[in-house]
């Protein structure tokens, strides 16, 4: 049998007919896609350089393993008064603050419900470690909702460094509840 014999046949050897069968368009079209993307991608990021490399992207990486390395420190005064100056953390502790907070406390920290955390007086302690324990574990007698837990450490550092901002700025609110801080 030659092959025009039967309509698509190319070549018959040892009764094992070769055929001309097209691919299926699904087929070529995954295949050109792919072919078109590497392209792309090969000139996006190495011919143009318009992309991050991989090296930009190891460094940002590391860069973001080193910030969290240094806010897993153990807590103390000092890590919490540094933490204060630091803009990005005490702009994440006012978001958290509005959110969680301020059904309380007030928008401004004048009191609400809660006490006021812009005077001089604390009901627990006006430190800072006395802020953390405060907010990290709760006051269960008071309806103080221990937020460790649920906001996790990072984030309850982050709010502790925004109280302690709002500390003697004096907002008109609730009268003074607790002792004076010395």
């Amino acid at each position: 049998m030659s092959a025009s014999d039967k309509s698509g046949v190319l070549h018959v050897y040892d009764g094992i007919e070769e055929m001309d069968n097209h691919l299926p368009r699904w087929w070529l079209f995954i295949l050109w896609a792919t072919l078109i993307f590497g392209f792309g991608y090969w000139y996006y990021y190495h011919v143009t350089g318009m992309g991050p490399g991989s090296l930009e992207v190891y460094k940002a990486e590391a860069a973001e393993a080193a910030r969290l390395a240094a806010s897993n420190k153990p807590v103390s005064d000092d890590t919490l008064l540094a933490l204060m100056q630091d803009s990005q953390s005490v702009e994440l502790g006012k978001a958290q603050f509005q959110q969680q907070c301020a059904s309380c406390h007030g928008q401004k920290g004048e009191g609400l419900i809660g006490p006021n955390l812009t005077d001089n007086f604390w009901l627990h302690g006006g430190k800072p470690m006395a802020i953390h324990k405060t907010v990290s574990e709760g006051v269960v007698a008071k309806g103080m909702p221990a937020w460790e837990r649920t906001l996790g450490a990072e984030r309850v550092r982050s709010i502790v460094a925004y109280v302690l901002t709002l500390k003697n700025t004096n907002v008109a609110g609730k009268a003074p509840q607790g002792e004076p801080e010395q």
